[in-house]
């Protein structure tokens, strides 16, 4: 997956040396990452018809480095620092969805101007790890993310029925809901019904009834709604899935099988649903199969809808 150039966006030459300084301000100024964070200019708000683009870039945090066939497309920073420039240099590109050391990467960067920024809030369910589904709160809290001026917080929510860490995790999840919503910050909600496979791999439910499922589990975590949306996957039948929720919806990516035109077709069928509020997509766009990353970002760009829908005046 090479990576092609892309003129006005540093670090494309491959140097080694060109994030070395990101080293060392960490080293001689670690406070630079809140005085970067304090002067940022924020993204100007959220409107309904007006969908959202964001990057994804938190699976590292997680052990996730796997991309296609490739088990460690993610492991390189630099590279990845270097995909994220690209995508987020695109103006239709609203923000990006990042644990914190990518965060604070970016924000050193000053690639952040602008942009919705959502933190990475629970990785402790590692790939592959034993007790996955014990998906402890390890990265962003609602209190960093307010101090940073971030918009809201993600959260991974992994509901296996057969496993008894799934309660905790969904207590966990709960109580992360509230902390946002007392400081009047999104909880984006990414809900799955998983299960281990018979090679103890965990493996996500994606027909159209488990994902229902898991959005009338999801949506009901925590003491208020007030401030969730929810990010899912998209699955036959989007109709009926929307259907399942009246909160804000952003589609996932994840790593298709499908051909890049097969997954945009779909996207492109489900933006048009109402309550999906846009995009939050990584891997997809960020490692295309051609390594042209502008040109994945501008087609999945020319999906969204830009213009507000006319509400629907139920009384008549």
């Amino acid at each position: 997956m090479s990576l092609k150039t892309v003129p006005g966006i540093a670090g494309i030459s491959g140097d080694p040396r060109r994030y070395e300084h990101l080293s060392r301000i960490r080293l001689e100024d670690p406070d630079a990452v809140a005085r970067a964070a304090a002067s940022r200019r924020r993204h100007p708000g959220l409107k309904y018809g007006q969908q959202n683009f964001i990057v994804a870039a938190d699976h590292p945090a997680r052990g996730a480095l796997a991309v296609g066939s490739d088990p460690t497309a993610m492991a390189d920073r630099r590279d990845l620092l270097d995909r994220l420039q690209i995508a987020l240099a695109n103006p239709a590109v609203d923000g990006v969805l990042a644990s914190p050391d990518i965060m604070d990467d970016l924000l050193l960067l000053g690639a952040l101007e602008g942009k919705l920024v959502f933190g990475s809030m629970n990785r402790g369910g590692l790939a592959g790890l034993v007790n996955e589904f014990d998906d402890r709160f390890t990265g962003h809290t609602a209190a960093a993310l307010q101090a940073l001026g971030a918009d809201g917080g993600k959260m991974l929510t992994r509901i296996c029925l057969e496993d008894p860490d799934t309660v905790s995790a969904l207590e966990a999840t709960a109580k992360a809901v509230d902390s946002l919503a007392e400081r009047k910050l999104i909880a984006m909600v990414e809900p799955f019904l998983s299960i281990r496979d018979t090679s103890g791999k965990v493996r996500n439910n994606l027909s159209t009834d488990a994902v229902i499922k898991s959005i009338a589990i999801a949506e009901g975590l925590g003491s208020t709604s007030a401030y969730t949306w929810m990010k899912l996957p998209v699955v036959a039948d989007m109709e009926r899935v929307m259907a399942a929720t009246t909160l804000p919806t952003v589609l996932l990516g994840g790593d298709p099988d499908s051909s890049p035109d097969e997954v945009f077709a779909s996207w492109g069928a489900a933006l048009a649903l109402p309550g999906v509020q846009g995009l939050t997509v990584g891997r997809t766009l960020l490692y295309p199969k051609d390594g042209d990353v502008a040109g994945a970002v501008a087609t999945a760009a020319s999906l969204l809808q830009t213009s507000p829908r006319i509400p629907v005046n139920v009384s008549e």
